[in-house]
C-alpha cells in the first residue's frame, strides 16, 4: 500500500488543495507520470532510476479518471510523462479546461 502522501494531497486526508492540470480547490490523488503498472519492466527500470520512477503530480479525481481514460500506460509512459507534456496534449486540454468549469 501507497505512503497516505501518494493517495491524497495536502497535510491530512480530505484537506483541498489546487489541482496541477485544472487548477480547482479540490481533494487531489496522486497520479505517476510513469504508470506503476510499468515499473518493473526491464526497459523501465534500466532507463530510470527509483526516484524517477517515484514522480507524479497531484491532480483532482476527474483530471486523473480523464488522463487514463484518454491514454493507455504505454502512451503514458513515453509520450506524456511529464506535467508539460499532459498540459500541451489536445486531448487532454479539452478535458482538462471541461473539468475546470466543474464544481468540485
Amino acid at each position: 500500500m501507497l505512503p497516505a502522501s501518494h493517495d491524497i494531497a495536502g497535510g491530512r486526508r480530505g484537506k483541498p488543495a489546487c489541482c496541477a492540470t485544472c487548477g480547482r480547490d479540490t481533494v487531489l490523488t496522486f497520479h505517476h507520470l510513469i504508470p506503476r503498472k510499468l515499473h518493473r519492466r526491464a526497459r523501465f527500470r534500466r532507463d530510470y532510476d527509483r526516484e524517477t520512477l517515484a514522480r507524479g503530480i497531484h491532480v483532482c479525481l476527474a483530471c486523473h479518471r480523464g488522463i487514463h481514460r484518454s491514454y493507455d500506460e504505454m502512451t503514458l509512459a513515453m509520450r506524456l510523462n511529464t506535467l508539460p507534456s499532459l498540459l500541451d496534449d489536445p486531448v487532454l486540454a479539452r478535458h482538462f479546461a471541461w473539468v475546470a468549469k466543474q464544481k468540485r
